[in-house]
């Protein structure tokens, strides 16, 4: 089945759509039963994870921007429900994209229910333990646990579907979703504001609160780096993920997963998914994944040059106002062959 990609194909969704009536929820591609049950009884839940839809592929292209892979398979066409081949292979890549999908899709739900655009859900708790002194609990902590409970019922809701439990590829998606679930929970931390006498901070009040989505999926990009190759095979009375070459350690939570290997993306080729790196922009002086050589995969680059405006020559007058020049200077870039 390749419908296991609603998270994305949401992005989709028309931008003038604002679910607010049962109906609509037939206007959205690529929903399972339980996903379209799920919208009709939470039109607002749906609006927030429509918009999660739309963070992941931004996100996504933002973190992969100095990779030859830079999510190009998240771009679909809008008139196909359903991600490019290479995600539906079980690949390194398909693991980063489920991993940050089911992540994203919590974080802004728990954000939501923070800021007031949720009204089934309001703060996160505060905390049991006793702060230090000078420390107070208070301010509004994301409700990350409504985020993980609804989040993991949208996200999950294909590969649980009956016929779909016991594949390979379903049992590496949900590992991967609940990875990025577990880099989640991690990237809860302490946020303060200061309190006291011009700005003394005698007191501080705290609360729970996510690191930003950009932190989230940097660290699912390191896991990704370091996925585990899996391979499907009978433990007991069923079948499950074990590592390829070391199969004497069980897979770890928060490892992300993957079943085959990718292509190198240096060339197109549609049936991998592979968009290639032709007239893709690289660094010259890069020695990392955007350098000109491995981004261009030794086929050589073309120099152009871009005119940049820029303010510049900025002054400060009392009081309170700064007036710039507008300065061009000429940048050379250069992109692959």
């Amino acid at each position: 089945s390749r419908r296991t990609s609603a998270d994305v194909t949401l992005s989709h969704a028309p931008a003038s759509l604002h679910i607010n009536q049962t109906h609509h929820c037939k206007l959205l591609p690529g929903l399972v039963s339980s996903q379209a049950q799920l919208c009709r009884t939470n039109l607002e839940l749906m609006q927030t994870i429509i918009q999660a839809a739309r963070e992941v592929k931004k996100t996504c292209q933002k973190t992969f921007a100095d990779m030859r892979w830079n999510c190009s398979s998240i771009d679909i066409p809008s008139d196909a429900p359903k991600y490019r081949p290479d995600l539906e292979r079980g690949t390194r890549e398909a693991a980063f994209v489920y991993a940050l999908s089911a992540a994203t899709i919590s974080h802004t739900i728990a954000r939501a229910c923070t800021s007031g655009d949720l009204r089934v859900c309001s703060c996160g708790p505060i905390p049991a333990e006793i702060p230090e002194p000078g420390y107070r609990w208070g301010g509004c902590a994301d409700n990350l646990h409504y985020g993980l409970m609804m989040g993991s019922k949208f996200s999950d809701a294909p590969m649980k579907m009956k016929r779909a439990s016991s594949n390979a590829n379903k049992l590496m998606h949900l590992h991967n979703s609940e990875a990025g679930r577990r880099a989640l929970r991690e990237a809860l931390v302490m946020k303060c504001k200061c309190h006291g006498v011009s700005g003394s901070c005698s007191i501080r009040t705290c609360w729970r609160g996510l690191q930003d989505l950009r932190e989230i999926a940097m660290d699912l990009k390191t896991k990704y780096l370091s996925a585990t190759k899996v391979v499907h095979r009978p433990s007991g009375t069923r079948k499950q993920l074990v590592p390829k070459d070391i199969d004497i350690r069980p897979l770890r939570e928060n490892e992300l997963v993957y079943l085959q290997s990718s292509p190198d993306f240096c060339t197109k080729n549609e049936k991998q998914g592979s968009v290639g790196t032709q007239d893709r922009q690289c660094n010259k002086t890069s020695l990392g994944s955007d350098s000109c050589d491995l981004m261009c995969c030794g086929r050589g680059y073309n120099p152009y040059t871009e005119k940049l405006v820029e303010r510049c020559h900025c002054k400060y007058h009392w009081c309170c106002y700064v007036t710039c020049k507008k300065c061009e200077r000429i940048v050379e870039r250069y992109v692959c062959k």
